[in-house]
């Protein structure tokens, strides 16, 4: 929740879209001394007979409104399609190239630094889109201020808060993880099957030549039968905890990250709108 000048201003969405106005923006970027957008980027692929083609989209925009919920970010909409390459042997996933991705992030940043906000957040929810860190190395070299969200500590992190038994190197696709998250955020999206779908194929060390076909029948590598709604909101409360780091480092003057007891201070308190769920 944003406080400017008496009044509230507070994220509200529905599904994967913000409803914010021009107003609503106007008065959140009000009340912060910088500008942060917070673009979920997802895919559209398979994950399984009982997970849908957008998962990895709702799970980008499960953790970009929870971030939103805590803090004062410019919700965008989700990119919906990205690097699926590796799953095209199953019917109904879409990719783009890993060139008109970076061009997408690239324009959406340079568009929002001309409206006056110089910050973005990526925040990835398909472990394909490698080029992703490439933007944000990029970006960052020259000056521009941007971060990829969740690292794969964050996940750790939050894997260990929610309970979640699978590690996430046999998690790696419509497991434990995804499927507790959709439970928790979007039950009507899931079908029967994710109680029975167990599948493990820890050595995958050829996926980017021969991909996900070469190692699984039915598209899962991981233990749906582990998951639960209570794990999924735990998941993401936790990486919105660990959001708090990124959202120091990104409002603060100086460039460098925080360590020893400035890190441990944790962020400038931010109050979340009333009811919001951490």
């Amino acid at each position: 929740m944003v406080v400017s000048g008496g009044s509230e201003t507070r994220l509200t969405a529905s599904g994967p879209l913000p409803k914010d106005t021009t107003e609503d923006v106007r008065a959140r970027g009000a009340g912060v001394a910088r500008q942060i957008a917070v673009l979920p980027v997802g895919s559209f692929e398979q994950h399984g007979a009982y997970l849908p083609l957008t998962t990895d989209t709702l799970v980008a925009c499960a953790i970009a409104r929870e971030i939103a919920a805590a803090f004062p970010v410019h919700l965008l909409p989700p990119v919906t399609i990205s690097c699926s390459h590796e799953h095209a042997a199953w019917p109904g996933t879409v990719s783009i190239s890993s060139v008109t991705l970076h061009a997408v992030v690239r324009d959406i940043a340079d568009s929002l630094r001309r409206s006056g906000v110089d910050t973005l957040v990526v925040v990835n929810g398909h472990g394909g889109n490698y080029v992703l860190g490439n933007v944000v190395q990029e970006s960052s070299a020259t000056g521009a201020r941007m971060a990829l969200f969740p690292a794969v500590e964050d996940w750790e992190a939050a894997r260990e808060a929610a309970g979640v038994e699978t590690s996430l190197l046999t998690d790696m696709h419509a497991g434990e993880i995804e499927t507790s998250i959709l439970l928790h955020t979007d039950p009507e999206f899931l079908k029967p099957g994710y109680e029975t779908s167990d599948f493990v194929a820890d050595d995958r060390r050829h996926l980017l030549s021969l991909g996900m076909s070469a190692y699984t029948g039915s598209g899962v590598i991981g233990r749906p039968s582990k998951a639960s709604a209570e794990k999924g909101k735990e998941l993401l409360a936790s990486l919105a905890d660990s959001f708090g780091a990124y959202f120091s480092l990104l409002t603060s003057e100086s460039d460098a990250p925080e360590t020893g007891a400035a890190a441990a201070a944790g962020p400038p308190a931010v109050e979340p709108p009333a009811g919001a769920t951490r």
